[in-house]
């Protein structure tokens, strides 16, 4: 009993290690010597740019933007500004005004560039985290690098760029509109994705990864999180950062460092100064100073390689790599050791072959109905709470207590399926089971997902463990128990990263993890007598954890509930209708739509653009306001061959922040110019705009009110429709409505259009 306790004990100190070691347990506070980070003093700056939104092209940005410029002069450093019109592959046009300044180095080769934005999400984010928090990591480095009065011997480049959030506009006008980015051989991009949580390296090349991962390694960054798992599945997405476009467009390598969790507050006016994990910023501030240091000064020319490297942390070692070259040597010795191991088995009568056929039975039934009820009781439980929808990041408030529920349920599950084939000498026929699999998925992973192949790791040590089970009777839990943790180490944290990092609809991912798990741990699981009892008790832990989640279900202050409001006025019918994005509707936005109001389909022909797709759920009529249309203007009509040319000026006679062109796809565009950037033609298409999503042309995020200056050509015998849709942000405060403030329990909703007033008018070139 006391070495199952202490087998125990190891296992849970494993587990525990797995997650301590992702992040710093404590911040550097303001008496941190001035050469040396220091948390304390970054918030600081933290504080003084967070205070409101500060969304590309609004009043708070540039103050925000007039703030870093004084802090880089403060530094002694000089500052350019670099500002002009983009179009991003998502068809986001802005004016980005990116922020340059440069220490000059000792010799001429390539230059390290320090990179975050520093714009914040439309409408209502306060941007602490996204991407204030790398605002000041840089500026706080900034100040302990300089403090030593000693020059680098790379060039160190430092943008903090414009209109990331709208399609990195302001990376696109730097890499391709600027002279510097030539001389960039490397860029440390800061970003995040939430509030809290340890920070993950994510490599960007366009090659192989072995230099950079060497390089990186001998910088010696103190916590660092990074496995090429997470970079495949990085690369599958569709979220890119400002690094992509250095990539994409200047072949320029570099690393992401980004922070997930508290996914919750993405994009939202929680994003905030005090929700701000203070340890995840020192997570941040502990990769950039070694990284800073070591990348400049040394030889940035020589950093591409046509190598890919494995990598993985753990803790105590930090990162552990080996080369692409070494994948299939090293599973098919995996496979070999197992096969081996076998014959080993049977012909020395250690395992019996219907004890085997029993665990693969155990060990499958487990993995599917875990992984099945894990699925569908998340979407059960969007169901008991469909308020849940209404947070579109897709991980809740309670979000982590959902992941220990499922977990609990699984290794309930999985105790409960073993329990019926427990017998003293059955463990290593039970083992051969998850082995089995675990070879299997490393088989799989080795031609389809190679960054996962480190999975091999744990394979081995579960071999080791086997290799013992057949030698001895009555093995040491203690020893299986150490044996065990090289697995615990590696795969317990991937448990948390797939539902944090893509949402609770990735309970199942997690729950099949835990089952994969539960099968290596066999030689110290195996031997526990009553697991029945053991699987009850897990139970009860994931009944616990459901209840918390309940009562932790309510949106309060500290979780205010996102909800939508915007007033359409069809300026060619003078009809007008409220409209949210909500699936459950509150008081706040019932006040306008009414108790039972009619489904939205007549407004979604048309669907503003928004990351997760999201189209209007409610509308109801409302009173036409006398809102002043845009004045669009036809300056040039001609004809050139087959060809019409048009010159049309689209001017808002209000404060504006965006405005959207939608047209009928059996319109077709030869050229299109928007404030004088022409518009890309896809890959396979004969026309620009070619390919659209419910009739979208592009999207333009007005700044200081310019108007809109639009280029086209168009077949002669076209008639051309165009649909434009004009939107401020202005519903709230707007003297031709008295909407009331939102209560403290509410928040408006991100991601979509909202508190918006949308103006439509139909433009027809004939």
């Amino acid at each position: 009993m006391v070495k199952k306790s202490i087998a125990l004990f190891i296992l849970i100190l494993a587990i525990f290690t797995s997650f301590s070691a992702l992040l710093p347990n404590t911040s550097s506070g303001i008496e941190t010597p001035e050469h040396k980070f220091s948390s304390a003093r970054a918030l600081v700056h933290l504080k003084a740019i967070s205070k409101k939104p500060h969304f590309s092209g609004n009043k708070a940005h540039a103050k925000v933007r007039d703030y870093i410029i004084r802090e880089l002069n403060a530094l002694g450093l000089a500052t350019q500004i670099q500002k002009g019109f983009t179009i991003s592959k998502w068809r986001n046009i802005a004016k980005p005004i990116n922020i340059i300044a440069k220490i000059k180095g000792r010799n001429t080769g390539k230059a390290l560039m320090l990179l975050t934005h520093y714009d914040s999400n439309p409408h209502s984010s306060l941007g602490a985290s996204d991407a204030g928090s790398g605002v000041v990591t840089i500026l706080e480095a900034l100040r302990a690098f300089l403090s030593k009065n000693k020059s680098p011997k790379n060039d160190i480049i430092i943008l903090f760029s414009d209109a990331e959030e709208l399609g990195l506009n302001g990376a696109d006008l730097f890499v391709n509109h600027n002279d510097l980015a030539k001389e960039v051989g490397l860029v440390l991009n800061f970003e995040a994705r939430g509030s809290g949580g340890p920070s993950y390296m994510l490599i960007e090349t366009n090659g192989g990864n072995a230099t950079l991962m060497h390089e990186f390694v001998r910088a010696n960054p103190k916590f660092p999180v990074a496995n090429s798992l997470a970079y495949s599945i990085y690369k599958k997405l569709p979220n890119d950062t400002d690094l992509t476009v250095f990539r994409r467009d200047g072949d320029i390598d570099g690393f992401n460092f980004a922070f997930i969790d508290d996914h919750f507050d993405y994009h939202t006016q929680m994003d905030t100064f005090e929700r701000l994990d203070r340890n995840t910023l020192e997570h941040q501030g502990s990769y950039m100073m070694p990284l800073l240091y070591h990348f400049s000064e040394i030889n940035l020319n020589a950093l591409k390689s046509d190598q890919d490297y494995i990598y993985f942390n753990v803790p105590f070692f930090k990162i552990i790599m080996y080369p692409y070259s070494w994948i299939l040597p090293m599973l098919i010795i995996g496979i070999i050791l197992f096969i081996a191991l076998l014959v080993y088995g049977f012909k020395n009568k250690r395992l019996n072959t219907k004890i085997v056929l029993k665990g693969f039975f155990v060990f499958l039934s487990a993995l599917l109905f875990s992984g099945l009820l894990s699925y569908i009781g998340w979407q059960f439980i969007l169901i008991l709470y469909p308020k849940y929808n209404d947070i579109l990041q897709g991980f809740t408030y309670n979000g982590h207590t959902y992941i220990w529920l499922f977990v609990f349920l699984t290794i309930g599950i999985c105790f409960y399926s073993y329990h019926k084939v427990y017998a003293k000498n059955n463990t290593p026929s039970l083992l051969v089971a998850p082995l089995s699999i675990w070879v299997i998925l490393c088989s799989i992973i080795a031609l389809e997902l190679k960054g996962a192949s480190f999975f091999i790791i744990p394979v081995f040590f579960a071999l080791l463990a086997f290799f013992v089970l057949l030698r001895q009777k009555q093995p040491s839990l203690v020893i299986m128990a150490l044996i065990s943790i090289p697995l615990l180490f590696i795969i317990s944290p991937l448990v948390k990263m797939f539902p944090v990092g893509l949402g609770l609809k990735m309970l199942y991912v997690s729950a099949i993890f835990v089952v994969l798990i539960f099968g290596l741990l066999l030689p110290v699981l195996g031997y526990f007598k009553h697991k029945k009892r053991w699987a009850y008790l897990f139970f009860l832990f994931g009944f616990t954890a459901f209840l918390k989640a309940h009562f932790n279900s309510s949106f309060t202050i500290e979780r205010p509930k996102p909800n939508s409001l915007v007033y359409t006025l069809n300026t060619d019918t003078n009809e007008a209708f409220w409209a949210t994005y909500d699936v459950v509707l509150d008081p706040w936005s019932k006040d306008r739509l009414g108790e039972n109001p009619p489904e939205a389909n007549a407004l979604n022909s048309s669907v503003f653009g928004s990351k997760y797709k999201t189209e209007f759920t409610y509308m109801q009529k409302a009173q036409t306001k006398a809102i002043p249309a845009p004045v669009v203007e036809t300056t040039f009509d001609t004809i050139i061959g087959n060809t019409r040319h048009f010159n049309i000026c689209i001017s808002s006679l209000r404060d504006v922040q965006r405005m959207e062109l939608f047209s009928d796809s059996t319109n077709v565009f030869n050229a299109f110019k928007v404030n004088g950037v022409a518009a890309f033609k896809e890959k396979g298409s004969d026309y620009v705009f070619e390919k659209r999503w419910k009739n979208r042309l592009f999207s333009y995020f007005v700044s200081n009110n310019e108007p809109l200056d639009l280029f086209i050509s168009v077949p002669k015998t076209q008639k051309t429709t165009l649909e434009l849709y004009e939107s401020s942000f202005d519903l709230l405060e707007n003297e031709h409505f008295s909407i009331p403030k939102r209560q403290g329990t509410m928040m408006p909703k991100p991601f979509v259009l909202n508190d918006a007033i949308v103006l439509k008018k139909t433009i027809i070139l004939e």
